[in-house]
C-alpha cells in the first residue's frame, strides 16, 4: 500500500541517519475505504493526491510544533511516500481526515518511494500558514484562508536518491 508520511527536513535527516522512518506507531495518509466512499467519483490518482494533501497539512503542523519547541526548521512542507505491506496499516474512522492511517512498524529506507517537498518559492506562504495555524484552529476564517494558501503550492517530487541533496 502506498502511504504518505508527513515530515520536515530535519526529521528527514533523522530518517536517513536511522535508515528508517520511525519509531512506530506512525501516522500516515493513504487511500482508505472511508476516503474512497467519500470521494466516490475520484480515480486512484485523484485519491492519492487527496491523501498526499492531507499529509502535507500534517507536515505544516509538524513545522509549527518544531518551531514551538525552538527547533530551527525551513518553512517547507515534506511528505515521504512509502510502499508498505497492507497488514502494517490500519485505517482510522476520523471523518475530518478520511485518509488517516496508523502504521504498526517503522518503515525501512528501502520502502521509501519518493519525497515531496515545497519549492523554495512557497516559503513565504508556508511561513504565513504556520503563524496562522493557532487562529485557524480557533475558527478564524481569515487565518484558515492563510493556511489554505500554503496548499496552493504543489509539492515538488524527488527521487529517493535525491534525499541527500534535500537535507544537505
Amino acid at each position: 500500500m502506498r502511504v504518505y508520511l508527513p515530515c520536515t527536513l530535519p526529521a528527514l535527516a533523522r530518517v536517513v541517519a536511522a535508515r528508517e522512518f520511525g519509531p512506530a506507531p506512525l501516522t500516515g495518509y493513504a487511500v482508505t475505504p472511508a476516503l474512497t466512499e467519500w470521494y466516490a467519483s475520484g480515480d486512484t490518482e485523484e485519491l492519492e493526491y487527496v491523501a498526499l494533501t492531507e499529509a502535507a497539512r500534517a507536515s505544516l503542523r509538524m513545522l509549527a510544533a518544531d518551531r514551538a519547541d525552538g527547533v530551527k526548521v525551513a518553512a517547507r512542507r515534506v511528505v515521504v511516500a512509502a510502499d508498505v505491506p497492507d497488514e502494517d496499516v490500519t485505517a482510522g474512522v476520523d471523518l475530518r481526515e478520511r485518509a488517516r492511517v496508523r502504521l504498526a512498524r517503522a518503515v525501512p529506507m528501502e520502502k521509501l518511494a519518493a519525497v515531496h517537498v515545497d519549492d523554495p518559492s512557497a516559503v513565504e506562504d508556508v511561513e504565513a500558514a504556520v503563524a496562522a495555524l493557532p487562529a485557524a484552529d480557533d475558527g478564524d476564517g481569515d487565518a484558515r484562508f492563510t493556511v489554505d494558501g500554503a496548499e496552493a503550492h504543489e509539492l515538488m517530487w524527488y527521487a529517493t536518491q535525491e534525499i541527500p541533496d534535500l537535507i544537505g
